[in-house]
C-alpha cells in the first residue's frame, strides 16, 4: 500500500489526483524491489509506471529506450514537472555525453534515458558501477523478442550488462504482447520470479474497419474521405516510397500534414515529429518508425495505406488513436497484392544460413577485418546479396554470436564492422539453423494472420483480443462486422463438428510430411479439399491420391462449405498456408492436438443452408445430389430454375467444374462461365472464397491488370492457374466483363 505522502506527489508533479486501473500495483510491485513485467496498451500510462517510482526510490533511474528521436521530449516533460532527468543517445557529441555522465555520476539525476546500444558499452558499463541504481526499466520491451514484431538486436545486450552492474530491479514495459512474446522477455531479461500485470487489450472506442480496394486511386479517394472527416490523424504506409507518395498526393489535395520515414536526416526528422505533437499540423503520414511514444491525445483516425506485417504491429498503430477516450476511425485498405511487401521485409529478416556464411565470408577478406562501409554499399559489393535489410540481419546475428562487433563512427550516422575471430572460416561458424527456420516460420505465420484478420468475417476487435491471449472477450459492437448485422461468433464445437474438424485436419496431415519441427505441406488447399471430396480429376488418379485413407472422406458436404471450414480453421491457427507463387497447406501444431483429440476445436463456424441446425450437418441436411444423378444432355433448363441457377445448385453441392459439366452435359468452360456470370452480378449464397482460395485469388489479381480484355494474357503469367480460376476471380472482382447472359 503506498504511503498517503505519495499521492500527494502524484498530484504536485504528474497532474494525477488517482492512478489508472492497476498503475498502484504495479506501482508497489516496483517499489518493493520485485522484478515486473508489465503489458499495458498504448495510451494506458506505462510512463509513470516508472517515472513515479523513481521519484520515491534513493537511487538512480535508468530508462532504456529505442525512441532516440523522442528522448528530449520525456526529458523537457520531466523538467517541467520538476524532475531531474537527462538522455544520452547519438544525438550528442562526444564532449556533451562525458558532460552527462559526470553528472549522473555525481547524482544530479534522478532519470536518466538511455538507448539500448549505449547502456551496453563497456565505457557505460564501467562509470555506472559507481552509481547507486535503484531502477532499470526496459521500455518497448517486446523489442527484445525474436518473436516480437520489432525486434532490435541491441536489446539482447541489455541482460549481460545488467549482470555487470550489479543487476539492480527491472520492470520491463510494452503495450503488445502475445503469451509467447511474454514468455520471451522475461527469458531474454532473465527476469527474477517477476509480478506479471497484463491490462486489457479491449479499446471500445476504436472502430476498427477494414476495406479492400482494388487500386492506388481507390486508396488515394478513401483517404481523402477519411481526413475530411475525422480531421486529425496518421497513415501509416510500409515503405519510404509509399509515404512519399501519399504525400504528394495530400499536397496536390491541400491537406496540411507532415510526412516522416528513415530516410530524412535526424533534423528533418525531428522537425515532423515536434509539429505533430505540437499540434501545428493535424495529419502524419509515416512508416512505422513513426508513432512509438507519440503523446497527442485527440487523434481521430489511424489509417493503413498497406497491410501491416503483424497483428501487434497493426494493434500498436491503431492505439495511438483516441486516446482521449473519444471514438476514432481505425481504417485499413486492404489489397492482397500489397502482401508482397512485408513478403520482402520477412525475406530481408530471415537471411538463411548460405547468406549468413556468404557475408561473413566477405568480411574476412576485407583489410585489416575492418570495414567502413554503409550498409548500401557493403549490399552492392557481396555477391547474391539482394538488399541492405537482409545485410542488417546478418550482420545483427554475426555481432550476438561474438564473431564481429558493430561500432560507431564519431561524427556519423553509419556504423563500422569489426571482424573479432579472423581464423573461424565461414564453414565453422556455429549457427543455430533450428531457430533461425523457427524464426522465419513465426514470421511469415504472423503476416498470415494479418490476411486473417482482413478477411475475418466475425468481430475484429474479438479476434485480435483472442490473439493476445483473452478467449473470453465479448463482441465490440463497433467495428465493420459488428456493425453489419452479419456477424460470427467463434465458439467451441459439438461432438459432431469436432469429429468433422478432426477429419479435415487428418486430410491435411495425410497430405503432408512430418518433420523435427513440424508439419511441412506438399499440396495446396484445392487439391487436398479434391481429396476429402473424393474428386476423380487426372490431378488426383495420376498423383495416386485417391488411394490415401481420406479420400472421400468428406464427400457428403458442399465444397463450398469446406473452403469456409478451412478458413475459419487457418484464422484458429489450426491449418496454416506458405506464402509464394504455390501456397501449400500444412497442420499447425496446435492443429495436431485437435487432431490428436488433444484438444477441443474452437473457431468461427461457417454458415450452411441446411434443413438442420450446423451441428447435425448430416449428409441428408445438406441435401447431396450424387454424382451421375442426373442425366447426360438433359435440357440446360432444368425445373429447378433457370442454367445459372442448376449449375449454381450443383457447385454449393460439392461437384467440381468437370463434374457439373458431365451431369449438366454441358461444356466445362460454359460451366465456368455460369459461375463468374453469377460472381460478377454479386448473387446471394455464392462468393468467391468458396470458388478460389484466398491465396491465390491475390496471386491472380497481382498478376492482372484493373481491367483484363484477355485472359490469355493472365493465363501465360500463371500457366500453372486454370482458366476457370482466372476468370472467376476476375469477374468477381470487376476486372473481366463475362459474356455469359
Amino acid at each position: 500500500m503506498l504511503k498517503p505522502e505519495a499521492y500527494e506527489i502524484l498530484e504536485k508533479q504528474f497532474g494525477f489526483r488517482r492512478f489508472l486501473e492497476a498503475q498502484e500495483k504495479i506501482i508497489e510491485s516496483v517499489i518493493s524491489g520485485t522484478d515486473t513485467l508489465v503489458i499495458v496498451p498504448t495510451g494506458g500510462g506505462k510512463s509513470l509506471c516508472y517515472q513515479f517510482p523513481a521519484l520515491l526510490l534513493p537511487g538512480l533511474t535508468l530508462v532504456i529506450s529505442p525512441l532516440v528521436a523522442l528522448m528530449k521530449d520525456q526529458v523537457d516533460a520531466l523538467e517541467r514537472k520538476g524532475v531531474a532527468a537527462c538522455f544520452i543517445n547519438s544525438t550528442l557529441g562526444p564532449q556533451e555525453q562525458r558532460v552527462r555522465i559526470d553528472n549522473m555520476l555525481r547524482g544530479e539525476y534522478k532519470i536518466v534515458y538511455i538507448a539500448p546500444e549505449r547502456f551496453r558499452h563497456e565505457a557505460f558499463v564501467s562509470a555506472v558501477k559507481s552509481v547507486v541504481i535503484s531502477l532499470v526499466a526496459v521500455d518497448e520491451a517486446h523489442c527484445v523478442s525474436q518473436w516480437g514484431h520489432d525486434f532490435r538486436p541491441d536489446y539482447l545486450g541489455i541482460s549481460r550488462a545488467l549482470d555487470k552492474i550489479g543487476r539492480p530491479p527491472v520492470v520491463a514495459l510494452t503495450a503488445t504482447a502475445t503469451p509467447d512474446v511474454r514468455e520471451d522477455i522475461k527469458k531474454q531479461l532473465c527476469l527474477r520470479a517477476p509480478n506479471e500485470f497484463v491490462s486489457g487489450f479491449e479499446r471500445p472506442n476504436l472502430q476498427l474497419v477494414v476495406e479492400e480496394v482494388g487500386t492506388t486511386e481507390e486508396k488515394f479517394s478513401r483517404l481523402e474521405g477519411v481526413v475530411h472527416e475525422y480531421k486529425t490523424g496518421i497513415i501509416y504506409a510500409a515503405t519510404r516510397k509509399n509515404v512519399e507518395k501519399v504525400s504528394a498526393h495530400l499536397r496536390s489535395a491541400g491537406i496540411s500534414h507532415i510526412a516522416y520515414h528513415a530516410g530524412l536526416n535526424d533534423a528533418d526528422r525531428r522537425k515532423a515529429q515536434e509539429k505533430f505533437i505540437h499540434r501545428e499540423v493535424p495529419i502524419a503520414v509515416a512508416t512505422n518508425a513513426f508513432g512509438m511514444g507519440i503523446d497527442r491525445a485527440d487523434l481521430r483516425f489511424v489509417a493503413h495505406f498497406d497491410i501491416p506485417g503483424s497483428v501487434e504491429a497493426y494493434y500498436q498503430e491503431v492505439g495511438r488513436a483516441g486516446r482521449d477516450g473519444e471514438t476514432s476511425e481505425c481504417l485499413l485498405l486492404f489489397n492482397y497484392a500489397d502482401k508482397r511487401t512485408q513478403e520482402f521485409f520477412i525475406e530481408g529478416s530471415n537471411p538463411t544460413p548460405d547468406q549468413v556464411r556468404a557475408v561473413y565470408h566477405w568480411l574476412r577478406q576485407q583489410p585489416d577485418h575492418d570495414i567502413q562501409m554503409t550498409l548500401d554499399d557493403m549490399a552492392s559489393e557481396i555477391p547474391g546479396l539482394k538488399n541492405s535489410m537482409a545485410l542488417s540481419s546478418i550482420l545483427g546475428m554475426l555481432d550476438r554470436r561474438g564473431y564481429i562487433d558493430r561500432y560507431d563512427i564519431p561524427g556519423k550516422r553509419s556504423r563500422g564492422t569489426r571482424v573479432l575471430r579472423p581464423e573461424v572460416t565461414s564453414s565453422q561458424l556455429e549457427l543455430d539453423e533450428v531457430a533461425i527456420k523457427k524464426k522465419a516460420t513465426s514470421d511469415w505465420a504472423k503476416l498470415d494472420k494479418v490476411l486473417a484478420f482482413a478477411y475475418h468475417r466475425g468481430c475484429r476487435q474479438h479476434f485480435i483480443l483472442d490473439y493476445f491471449g483473452d478467449h473470453a472477450a465479448m463482441s465490440c459492437g463497433q467495428c465493420d462486422n459488428c456493425r453489419s448485422g452479419r456477424i460470427q461468433v467463434a465458439r467451441e464445437a459439438s461432438g459432431k463438428e469436432n469429429d468433422l474438424v478432426r477429419k479435415a485436419l487428418s486430410g491435411v496431415a495425410r497430405m503432408s510430411v512430418r518433420r523435427a519441427d513440424g508439419w511441412e505441406g506438399k499440396f495446396g488447399l484445392g487439391r487436398v479439399l479434391q481429396v476429402l471430396l473424393g474428386s476423380r480429376s487426372q490431378e488426383v488418379l495420376n498423383s495416386r491420391l485417391d488411394e490415401l485413407s481420406t479420400y472421400g472422406l468428406l464427400k457428403s458436404y458442399p465444397s463450398s462449405y469446406l473452403r469456409d471450414l478451412f478458413e475459419a480453421m487457418k484464422t484458429a491457427g489450426y491449418v496454416a498456408i506458405s506464402a509464394g507463387e504455390y501456397p501449400l497447406i500444412r497442420l499447425s501444431d496446435e492443429g495436431e492436438k485437435v487432431m490428436k483429440g488433444q484438444a477441443v476445436a474452437h473457431l468461427y463456424w461457417p454458415s450452411v443452408e441446411a434443413d438442420d441446425a450446423i451441428p447435425q450437418l448430416s449428409a441428408k441436411s445438406l441435401k447431396v445430389v450424387k454424382p451421375g444423378g442426373r442425366k447426360a444432355n438433359q435440357s440446360s433448363r432444368s425445373k429447378e430454375g433457370s442454367t445459372f441457377e442448376e449449375t449454381l445448385r450443383l457447385f454449393k453441392t460439392g461437384h467440381s467444374f468437370s463434374e457439373i459439366a458431365k451431369i449438366r452435359g454441358i461444356n466445362e468452360n460454359t460451366i465456368e462461365d455460369h459461375l463468374a456470370h453469377l460472381l460478377a452480378t454479386g448473387t446471394q449464397g455464392l462468393h468467391i472464397d468458396s470458388v478460389v482460395p484466398i491465396e491465390r485469388q491475390g496471386i491472380i489479381l497481382s498478376k492482372s491488370a484493373p481491367s483484363v480484355e484477355r485472359l490469355r494474357d493472365v493465363k501465360e503469367k500463371l500457366p500453372d492457374y486454370s482458366y476457370g480460376e482466372i476468370k472467376c476471380t476476375l469477374a468477381a472482382h470487376g476486372r473481366w466483363k463475362t459474356k455469359t447472359g
